[in-house]
């Protein structure tokens, strides 16, 4: 089983690596600030999502999984704010209030 858990844990982290690397690329390669946002925010919430489930697979205490599972939910609501300021400035022409 043990190493049933450590292939589990591979795929995921390595899964959660390559959104992070599309993320990447979609910041360096697409052409305005919003689509720049837009990949950028959804390949690393999923890749941060996948490497957090491959480390559950190795977590021994329910605390730390507790752990990963809370800096994960904070990441996709910190990324999620910051998201929408960051396209609230730069969409051009929106009346702020």
């Amino acid at each position: 089983m043990s190493l049933a858990l450590h292939a589990l844990t591979i795929l995921a982290v390595s899964s959660g690596a390559v959104f992070f690397l599309a993320g990447t690329v979609g910041l360096l390669r697409f052409p305005d600030a919003l689509s720049r946002l837009h990949a950028l925010s959804k390949a690393d919430n999923l890749g941060l999502g996948l490497v957090v489930l491959g480390l559950l697979f190795q977590m021994k205490e329910p605390f730390a999984a507790l752990k990963l599972v809370s800096v994960w939910l904070l990441a996709l609501l910190a990324g999620a704010t910051v998201t929408q300021l960051i396209a609230h400035i730069a969409r051009p022409g929106e009346s702020r209030q």
